[in-house]
């Protein structure tokens, strides 16, 4: 059963470290790599399962199931040869010369294999079993074994050579594929040699952990990146593209902590309020008022550019000022009120703004500069309206 074992044990291996990767997913963010490489590890299942097969038959002296297993496993063989060829074009995303080499000698050799064993019907090319039931092999199981070589030989020198010019996942990609052809190639030279010997099995057990360390490392980054995404569209808001409330009271649970941490001593908060909205969305529509609100987020970051502007409300917004544009918060006031003014004057957007800096000796939390900011910022809306109407 010592030939049997290895395969069992090849198996084991193989289910555990590729569980998540055997389990079909129905989103539609699954690449062609992840399918084709799901196919690749079935096909390496069915291989080992003949092989075990083969190995308890063989050992039973049961001829006729282990030559039946005997075409399965040559049939497994090269159909995981052929499926391995279309999940490495899939993998290093090599649509162009290499990839239709590569899988044009996927289906030579899956071709090859079937053809011979057909022939091995009528003559024992491939194998054959002695009348003392002894397993012997042909020389066309050796040529089959070294068009495989052969292949996996090419692919490695391809992707390694590859490798060496390019970087980052590309680079990982390239040099998992050669990588995994050099244990393969190594593998089958050893099978050749000792017929009777699991070395295939062993050299597809090695490969496969080679590849699954970098498509499992692959799935993990592409999550992150997903979850990446999804948090930015949680925090964003999506009329103006800014932060929106919930990233606004993340940002002032960490100013809290910051702070008593002793790591922030110096902040402002400047608070947005627009003018006029109301009218624009009753005389001109929802669309208009949309596209003042924007316009309104515009400016705060045009002048605001260096401190994250937050939408916190229908027509309010908010900054948190700091390093620069909190030592120079005086001068970027002064500034936005002057583009305010001479938008009241061209009949445009006009926004109220109110800016306190924090100071430890009277405020015990940010609401008590943010409430300071936001008084100031209603003086300043009422002393808009009435520039307003003394320009009418």
């Amino acid at each position: 059963m010592y030939y049997a074992s290895i395969g069992v044990l090849s198996l084991i291996i193989h289910v555990i470290i590729n569980f998540e990767a055997l389990k079909k997913r129905n989103s539609h963010r699954v690449k062609l790599s992840q399918v084709r490489y799901r196919h690749f590890l079935y096909a390496v299942m069915l291989f080992y399962i003949s092989d075990i097969l083969w190995g308890w038959f063989y050992e039973q002296h049961w001829i006729v199931p282990t030559y039946i297993d005997t075409m399965l496993f040559f049939i497994s063989m090269g159909a995981s040869v052929l499926i391995w060829t279309r999940f490495v074009v899939a993998f290093i995303d090599n649509q162009g010369r290499f990839g239709v080499l590569l899988k044009a000698g996927g289906w030579m050799i899956f071709t090859f294999q079937q053809v011979t064993l057909i022939i091995n019907f009528f003559t024992p090319i491939v194998f054959r079993f002695m009348e003392n039931d002894e397993y012997k092999t042909g020389p066309v199981r050796n040529i089959s074994l070294v068009l495989q070589m052969i292949l996996f030989i090419i692919a490695s020198i391809y992707t390694l050579s590859v490798s060496a010019r390019v970087k980052g996942e590309t680079r990982a990609h390239h040099r998992t594929i050669g990588f995994s052809g050099i244990v393969m190639s190594l593998f089958i030279l050893l099978q050749c040699q000792y017929p009777l010997m699991p070395f295939y099995s062993i050299g597809c057990l090695l490969a496969t952990c080679t590849i699954h360390s970098f498509v499992y490392k692959d799935e993990m980054l592409e999550h992150f990146k997903e979850m990446e995404v999804a948090r930015r569209m949680a925090f964003r808001d999506p009329l103006t593209g800014v932060r929106n409330k919930l990233a606004y009271l993340e940002v002032l649970k960490e100013i809290e902590l910051r702070i008593e941490r002793k790591e922030l001593t110096e902040y402002g908060v400047a608070v947005f309020d627009l003018n006029g909205l109301k009218e624009v969305n009753d005389t001109r529509g929802h669309d208009e008022g949309d596209e003042y609100i924007k316009s309104a987020c515009s400016l705060i970051c045009h002048v605001f550019q260096h401190s994250p502007v937050f939408r916190i409300g229908g027509d309010e917004f908010a900054a948190v000022l700091e390093r620069d544009d909190y030592q120079n918060r005086k001068a970027l006031l002064a500034e936005f009120n002057a583009a305010v003014e001479k938008n009241l004057r061209n009949n445009d957007v006009v926004v109220a703004c109110g800016i306190e800096a924090y100071d430890p000796k009277i405020d015990t939390s940010y609401n008590d500069v943010f409430r300071r900011a936001d008084k100031n910022m209603y003086v300043r809306k009422e002393a808009l309206k009435e520039m307003n109407v003394e320009g009418r």
